[in-house]
């Protein structure tokens, strides 16, 4: 491999939306280092406008699921047997795989053996469950990238060379959030006590979730009149589910806005939530939160043997302790949901104290993660063999 340092050829891949976003920035960062870089690979529109060439479109690697994925699997396997052939031929000065870890990780991995440096943007939970997943991880990669402090400990514990890099929305949520800017925007009650509540964006996590929210709306209601909820539904298929459930509920004080989850959050006193990357960005907006936790019997007893993890949510994660309500699986009550909701709206105190608590780890994971990512990824690129 030739040495192309003031032009490199730096393949990356992504698989879905979010990695898409991620790719792009960092490839902006590596162009301002290496104004001669090439970049090739898969990626997505945002990728594409920052200038790579991708092999086959993005969205042919989007897939879902279990069920999905495998009605899919000889075609995600053909089109990976052609991105490594493609790789090896070209052969980049380095490989950058997006977060897809199913997907992007064996390829690292035949890469990586045949000589290539490789490195991976997004660390997969490791650290809760599968952690025998990290032997193969150490022989596919030359770096990991992470965006939470807590993933690269574990990486260095388990001498992997990490950088923790930070995580971009830390930087696209402003650390002060405009909580009545949020209810005007929404066309909300200024002065109503308002508890925001995000059932999850899958159809299976609202079947199991929203039955058991609504429950106790229906007691907060009964408790606090004045209170508003408001509910936003990630697409139109959500939208029908939670207004087919809330039909039963005619009287209940209720507004259902499509998407536009950071801005409920925003707007809200209290959130009621399922656990999952949604909880980081109610710890970005800076708001009491109550988190939710259920899945089908049979799924629950499979996880809870293999996940390592002592917290499910993101804000206890960062915290390392628990610093939010988890309420799981038969845990999930009614009266336990009342309760957890009625804390925070009773104890404003200890609601602004959490708060000045995740606007330290707000600070902590701020600071440019594209550009810090470019960093590690420059001084791999820098390193001879």
């Amino acid at each position: 491999m030739g040495q192309r340092m003031d032009a490199p050829l730096i393949a990356l891949i992504a698989g879905e939306a979010s990695g898409d976003i991620l790719g792009a920035g960092l490839m902006q960062s590596l162009q301002a280092r290496y104004p001669g870089a090439r970049f090739i690979g898969v990626g997505g529109q945002e990728m594409a406008a920052a200038g790579l060439e991708s092999l086959f479109p993005m969205e042919k690697l989007s897939v879902m699921g279990i069920t999905e994925v495998l009605s899919h699997l000889p075609e995600l396997l053909r089109l990976r047997k052609q991105l490594v052939r493609f790789l090896l031929r070209e052969k980049p000065d380095v490989v950058i795989g997006i977060d897809s870890p199913d997907f992007t990780l064996p390829i690292a991995r035949r890469l990586h053996d045949r000589g290539l440096k490789t490195v991976h943007y997004v660390s997969p939970s490791v650290w809760a469950w599968r952690q025998g997943r990290i032997k193969g991880i150490k022989k596919s990669i030359d770096l990991m990238l992470c965006l939470l402090p807590f993933e690269a400990r574990f990486y260095e514990e388990h001498q992997v060379p990490v950088a923790f890099v930070g995580h971009p929305l830390a930087d696209r949520v402003p650390l002060e959030t405009d909580s009545a800017a949020a209810r005007r925007q929404l066309c909300l009650e200024a002065d109503a006590t308002t508890v925001a509540v995000l059932p999850g964006s899958r159809g299976g996590e609202v079947g199991q979730l929203m039955p058991a929210f609504l429950d106790a709306m229906v007691v907060l209601n009964r408790q606090r009149p004045a209170l508003q909820f408001v509910v936003p539904a990630a697409n139109a298929a959500r939208r029908e589910q939670i207004e087919a459930l809330l039909a039963g509920h005619p009287g209940l004080p209720v507004t259902v806005i499509d998407g536009e989850s950071r801005t409920v959050m925003a707007a809200a006193d209290v959130i009621l939530m399922a656990s999952g990357t949604a909880t980081l960005e109610g710890l970005l907006v800076g708001k009491p939160m109550v988190v939710g936790y259920r899945v089908g019997a049979v799924t629950f007893a499979i996880a809870s043997r293999l996940v390592k993890s002592e917290f499910v949510s993101l804000p206890n994660l960062l915290c390392r302790e628990e610093m939010v309500p988890e309420l799981i699986q038969d845990g999930l009550t009614t009266d336990a949901i009342v309760a957890s909701v009625g804390h925070w709206l009773d104890n404003p105190d200890k609601a602004r104290a959490l708060i000045s608590r995740f606007q330290a780890v707000h600070q902590q994971l701020r600071g440019g993660a594209s550009e810090k990512a470019a960093e590690a990824v420059s001084a791999l690129l820098e390193r001879t063999p």
